[in-house]
């Protein structure tokens, strides 16, 4: 008990679920060659989905 959960609107987790399947389509279509560019999008995509998993409850350390 004493848990603060940030509300998260609906339109903002579809704009982010959308960014998620575009950026999938755009590399299902052209295919880095750098693999920089490959580790910080893994590392983003991390990222994002740490944070949807914190708007959605999970992931919250008790």
């Amino acid at each position: 008990m004493g848990e603060v959960i940030p509300f998260v609107p609906k339109s903002e987790r579809e704009r982010a679920r959308l960014i998620r399947e575009a950026r999938a389509i755009y590399d299902s279509v052209f295919p880095s060659s750098n693999p920089v560019r490959e580790q910080r999008d893994k590392a983003s995509a991390s990222h994002m989905r740490i944070g949807a998993d914190v708007h959605r409850g999970e992931g919250i350390l008790s």
